[in-house]
């Protein structure tokens, strides 16, 4: 039968990568005017594939503004095929909802050209691929993907065993999510440049093509042939359609087309084999000899993870539920700067960006466009809350007395919660206008500060923290009026709130005492034992700390022990030096210190001072400037040593279900790793994770194919050991990467810092920013549970959401004192998503099923005016008007509509 040969003209554009983002910008504008000018002028070259991505074309427009017309002509024709995603992003390095919103903007971007997007789900260099990205490209109308990375392919002529899960023996398959949603996958087995710079020399052509027709043929299901014209930053080759012309002549057995890959799915489908190999799950790479999974970019550059992890909940577990609470009292939901911000952040989604394996110029610029969309997540936040704190009934507290400051608190999160939150009152105010700064600043200084304490609405006394922050400058910015500059006299309270509802607020005030309290204080520490209903801690003298989960008896020992080793690999490698046995703070002996000891918590604060090697030796820079393989380095760490100070903080709050630890600590050394480990003692053979849209259940022991001695792993929020009885979660703010140890105790160790000099891959590029000297803090919290482990992953999403604060004048206004705007309820079920669809303002509440089974959702009060409807990822109805239950099939991503 007669074959035929697709070849697909692509380039795969990395944004930034060995060179700094406008470089690599001004090579894609002569990129884009030479596909331009060859669409123009060669009929015979038909199509192009934009990577995927569509925000090349918004990098093309900044620059070329007059191509616009000639951009929309070729995308309207279906020459220049566009989305479906705004980037190209690492899928595991960002959030569940990242990862839609970068599918629902590049289908956005096409509709604005009047077209569909491109509906193949393009992965072509990620590093690894997430397990439910069948059922999300599924809810998008994507039957089909392609990618990279992850399957090994064996080619047709090799078996493939029951237990090769993660093997095919052709390049195409069916890729499975843990849901059961199907779509057909095409693995790039000969890497996407099998078809890049064809010959237009008979001779030339004749020898490229025997062995690139071989190589395809050796993987391909059936006579429809992949080959990809085009590379990393690959330049329009303008030859193409004379190669394609060439070839033809050399092969009569065989049709050469210049193709695209929605002509060539379409053929592929008609003639594949119908017992394709199923592939479920995750890809990364499980059945390889593990040495380029890639998985270490985790930890390169943690501070850009943290940067990521604030930015990401700003916006999808603040941001968006705020103004979607505001709009139901009449805000208008600013749709166009969410747009502009998460576009913002999605810029540093690409997998050379937030992977942090590019030179330094990026990794700077990528600090600067993280700053820029956290302001404007916290602008939206701070309109948002004017408006709904405008509302706010406080009229009780009028009741009080004359020196009554209210506050509130509100809880932007889809499960109820109470917590330790500092709030800011100005008890005293007085504008510029009103006389000059300096007498101003003194009059303030003047103000009498009574006692104070904390009530509820009823006069309750809550236990808080007072604390005189003496004045503060600061400024109103009005609608219709100039700046307002000012002074004030602020107290700043920390307090512990009663529980607040999902998606609510509750409110207290800040009120003169005339009479010391009289409660019994209730200490939650003793030397060095921190204790409340749910826990007791023991700090040990090295500095490790022992936990006692009063609910199920079960005692974790050996818990925040430091480790620290050698790294001569690149930020996308980590490699251990031969032979070198990692050091610990298990032989050290810390000092302890008791920091606050309050009624509703307590902190201690750890000090280990501990001499690490400066450095590898000098014989890694001559293996790096030869370009030597990671694997085949001989270099160790130096003899000269360096004193680092590890400051370890331990919070314990009187309701908390959880131990929360900071690590401070200025690295001042190079080539190394810090992580902290936890010993769990379970006896388990697997354990989970967070990932996209599920708790990803991974084997503790690697493949037998595998040889690397590192199996580190990625992570969202938490990784979770667990048996029948018990289990110990710990959750992380952007801490990417963990892995299990194969130490008898099953312990976890999460990476908080990895120091390299090199980028790796294919050439010679330093980067000493990667070194990551300095100082640096990361934040965990030790959650032990019992039967109902998902208690403890609720806790864990519910560390990375700040409670929103803000003081109120005391009005009488429409809106209650407390409130809770949506309570749901369903065992298994997490939420993920609040937000307004962007096409007809309707409320969207998106949840997902973590059980192996059907889970059912129940709303039991909803303050969101209209009926609910079922609509797919891409937020579109699918399902007319449902009741408040639902049921939710095993591992479902479910989006709840309720029409406005």
């Amino acid at each position: 039968m007669k074959r035929t040969a697709h070849i697909i003209s692509h380039t795969h554009w990395d944004r930034e990568w060995y060179l700094p983002y406008e470089t690599h910008h001004m090579m894609l504008i002569e990129t884009m005017d030479t596909l331009l000018d060859k669409f123009e002028n060669d009929p015979e070259f038909k199509f192009y594939h934009l990577d995927g991505q569509t925000v090349l074309l918004e990098d093309y427009l900044e620059v070329r503004p007059e191509k616009r017309d000639l951009l929309t002509k070729v995308i309207q024709e279906g020459k220049l095929k566009i989305g479906p995603w705004y980037v190209l992003q690492d899928e595991f390095l960002t959030s569940s909802e990242a990862n839609v919103r970068n599918l629902q903007y590049g289908h956005k971007d096409a509709f604005q050209y009047n077209v569909d997007a491109c509906k193949i789900g393009y992965f072509p260099d990620s590093f690894g691929n997430m397990g439910q990205a069948p059922q999300i490209l599924k809810q998008a109308g994507i039957e089909t993907a392609a990618f990279g990375r992850g399957v090994k392919p064996t080619g047709f002529n090799n078996e493939v065993s029951a237990d090769d899960k993660f093997e095919s023996p052709y390049s195409e398959m069916y890729w499975e999510s843990p849901d059961g949603s199907k779509v057909l996958g095409i693995l790039f087995a000969n890497w996407y440049c099998n078809g890049m710079e064809v010959p237009t020399d008979e001779k030339e052509a004749k020898e490229y093509w025997e062995k690139r027709i071989d190589d395809a043929a050796k993987f391909a299901s059936c006579e429809e042939l992949l080959f990809m014209n085009g590379c990393d930053h690959q330049p329009i080759q303008t030859d193409l359609s004379q190669a394609i012309r060439v070839a033809k002549e050399l092969y009569n057995d065989i049709d050469f087309v210049h193709s695209n890959f929605e002509d060539y799915v379409k053929l592929l489908k008609d003639k594949m084999p119908s017992d394709l190999q199923v592939i479920k799950g995750e890809l990364k790479s499980q059945q390889t000899d593990g040495w380029y999974t890639l998985v270490n970019t985790a930890s390169a550059r943690v501070y850009l993870k943290q940067w990521n992890q604030l930015c990401q909940t700003l916006f999808e577990k603040v941001a968006e539920p705020i103004a979607t609470m505001a709009s139901n009292y009449g805000y208008e939901y600013p749709h166009h700067l969410f747009e502009y911000g998460w576009k913002s952040l999605m810029k540093n989604h690409p997998h050379d960006s937030i992977c942090g394996c590019s030179v330094d110029e990026v990794h700077r610029e990528m600090v600067a466009r993280f700053d820029k969309a956290k302001d404007v997540a916290k602008y939206i936040i701070k309109e948002s809350l004017e408006y709904i704190s405008s509302k706010i009934n406080t009229s009780e507290f009028s009741k009080l007395g004359e020196r009554v400051y209210p506050f509130m608190i509100l809880n932007t999160s889809g499960y109820s919660r109470c917590g330790v939150v500092e709030v800011n009152i100005d008890i005293a105010k007085k504008y510029f206008r009103e006389g000059t700064p300096n007498a101003i600043a003194k009059e303030m200084r003047k103000v009498e500060v009574p006692n104070f304490k904390v009530v509820d609405i009823d006069g309750n006394e809550i236990d808080a923290k007072i604390v005189d922050n003496g004045i503060k400058f600061d400024y109103d910015l009005p609608k219709d009026r100039f700046r307002q500059p000012y002074y004030s006299r602020v107290i700043k309270v920390e307090l512990e709130t009663k529980n607040i509802k999902s998606f609510g607020w509750d409110t207290y005030a800040l009120v003169e005492s005339n009479e010391q309290s009289s409660k019994v204080k209730k200490s939650l520490v003793n030397n060095n034992i921190l204790e409340n209903k749910n826990l007791k801690v023991e700090i040990k003298e090295n500095g490790s700390i022992d936990v006692l989960d009063k609910n199920t008896n079960k005692v974790f020992t050996d818990l925040c022990v430091y480790e620290n080793s050698g790294d001569i690999g690149n930020e996308y490698i980590y490699m251990k030096p031969i032979n070198e046995v990692p050091l610990t703070t298990k032989a050290l002996k810390a000092t302890i210190e008791i920091i606050e000891d309050l009624d509703y918590k307590a902190v201690v604060e750890i000090t280990h001072k501990w001499g690490i090697p400066v450095s590898a030796n000098e014989l890694l820079n001559e293996e790096i400037e030869e370009v030597l393989e990671f694997k085949h380095r001989k270099s160790q760490r130096s003899e000269e040593t360096v004193e680092i100070e590890i400051k370890t903080i331990l919070t314990l709050e009187r309701e908390g279900k959880g131990l929360k630890v900071k690590s401070i600590f200025n690295n001042v050394a190079k080539d190394h790793r810090m992580r902290m480990l936890f010993a769990t003692d379970i006896e388990s053979d697997v354990h989970y994770a967070e990932s996209i849209f599920e708790v990803a259940k991974r084997k503790n022991e690697v493949d037998k194919a595998w040889e690397n001695p590192s199996n580190c792993q990625h992570q969202q929020t938490f990784v979770n050991v667990n048996n029948e009885d018990y289990g110990l979660t710990i959750a992380n703010k952007g801490l990417n990467e963990y892995e299990i140890l194969n130490d008898g105790r099953n312990t976890i160790a999460v990476t908080i810092l990895r120091s390299v000099r090199e980028l790796g891959d294919w050439g010679v590029f330093e980067t000493p920013e990667a070194q990551c000297l300095g100082m640096h803090e990361a934040e965990l919290e030790i959650i032990p549970h019992g039967k109902n482990l998902y208690e403890s992953y609720k806790e864990a999403n519910s560390l990375q959401i700040p409670l929103v604060t803000k003081q109120l004048s005391i009005d009488s206004n429409e809106l209650s004192h407390e409130n809770g705007l949506l309570d749901w309820d369903g065992y298994g079920i997490m939420w993920s998503t609040l937000k307004k669809q962007e096409m007809n303002g309707n409320i969207i509440f998106r949840a997902y099923n973590l059980l192996n089974n059907e889970a059912k959702l129940e709303f039991k009060k909803c303050g969101f005016k209209g009926d609910k409807c079922i609509s797919n990822i891409l937020e579109e109805k699918t399902q007319n008007t449902i009741d408040n239950k639902v049921d939710l099939r095993k591992s479902e991503i479910l989006t709840i509509l309720i029409e406005n």
